[in-house]
C-alpha cells in the first residue's frame, strides 16, 4: 500500500512540473511574440465623473480614473488617465497603461495644472509590485482594469467593477 501511495504522489509531481513547465514555455513564447499597438497622443481629461482610487487614508491627495479615457487596445492594454488632486485644489495627471497579463505599467504623458501633456521619454514597461512612489497602477489593476491576468472586456465592464 504504501509504495502505491508513493507512486501516485510521484506521478502527480511529475504532471505537476510537465504543467508548470510547459505553461512557462507557453508565456515565454507568447510574451517574445508580443509587440504594442502604437499608442494615440495623450487624451483629454476632465475632474468631473473621476472613479476615485482606494488608497491609503494618510495620502493627502486624491486619485481617480477619468472613465472617458479609459480605452482596451488589441494587445491588452489597458490605456487611461489617472488625475490626482491635491487638497489645495493642484491638479495634475498621466497617461498611463496596465498590461496585465505581465503585471506591468507603463507612463507615456505627464501634465500639471493647465500645462500641455510631456511625453515620457523612453518610456519603460515596469511591475506593478515594484517600488515605486506612488501604488496607484497597482490599486487600480486591483480595483478594475484586469480581471486576474487579463484586461476587462470593455472600459465598461472596468466602470462597473470600480462602481462595486
Amino acid at each position: 500500500m504504501p509504495e502505491r501511495r508513493h507512486a501516485m504522489r510521484l506521478r502527480c509531481c511529475c504532471a505537476l512540473v510537465l504543467w508548470a513547465t510547459c505553461s512557462l514555455a507557453w508565456a515565454d513564447a507568447s510574451d517574445s511574440d508580443w509587440q504594442e499597438t502604437e499608442v494615440p497622443p495623450p487624451p483629454a481629461f476632465s475632474t468631473n465623473h473621476l472613479l476615485m482610487l482606494d488608497m491609503p487614508r494618510y495620502l493627502s491627495v486624491k486619485l481617480g480614473i477619468d472613465p472617458a479615457t479609459l480605452q482596451i487596445t488589441p494587445d491588452g492594454v489597458v490605456r487611461y488617465v489617472l488625475v490626482s488632486t491635491s487638497p489645495q485644489g493642484l491638479v495634475n495627471a498621466l497617461y498611463e497603461g496596465i498590461r496585465c497579463a505581465t503585471g506591468e505599467v507603463k507612463t507615456y504623458a505627464r501634465t500639471s495644472g493647465t500645462n500641455p501633456w510631456t511625453l515620457v521619454r523612453q518610456a519603460g514597461w515596469r511591475g506593478l509590485h515594484d517600488a515605486q512612489p506612488s501604488r496607484h497602477a497597482l490599486v487600480f489593476a486591483r480595483q478594475g482594469a484586469c480581471e486576474g491576468n487579463s484586461a476587462r472586456n470593455t472600459p465598461d465592464d472596468i466602470v462597473r467593477a470600480m462602481k462595486n
